[in-house]
């Protein structure tokens, strides 16, 4: 069983930068794929950026493409989501999820361990 917990979201003006971070217990952190999802009010669930357990490949979707880099600290247990350039369209609940597999990792279903949250609210 992995527990996640994110923390370091916030209010952010446009343009501005943010970091959120990810922190795993129980499991072994390292054979899991990570990855970050977003919930705006009133839609589903999407998919932001994934890393590989090693870190070696990383995936994201085109619309934070240059603007947001996901990376791990395996020894720390943890994954990050730096987010810069920010737009207000960028605002919701961001969430981490770990999977056991590679395959599919823009889909939820793919994944076996979500966070709870951290909210990221980016002003005109």
């Amino acid at each position: 069983q992995v527990q996640l917990v994110e923390s370091g979201g916030g209010l952010v003006q446009a343009g501005g930068s943010l970091r959120v971070s990810c922190a795993a217990s129980g499991g072994t952190f390292s054979r899991y794929a990570m990855g970050w999802f977003r919930q705006a009010p009133g839609k589903e669930r999407e998919f932001v950026s994934a890393i590989h357990w090693s870190g070696v490949s990383t995936w994201y979707q085109d619309s934070v493409k240059g603007r947001f880099t996901i990376s791990r600290d395996n020894a720390k247990k943890t994954v990050y989501l730096q987010m810069n350039s920010l737009k207000p369209e960028d605002t919701a609940v961001y969430y981490c999820a770990a999977s056991k597999i590679l395959t599919r990792l823009v889909s939820t279903s793919t994944y076996d361990y979500w966070g709870q949250g951290t909210q990221v609210t980016v002003s005109s």
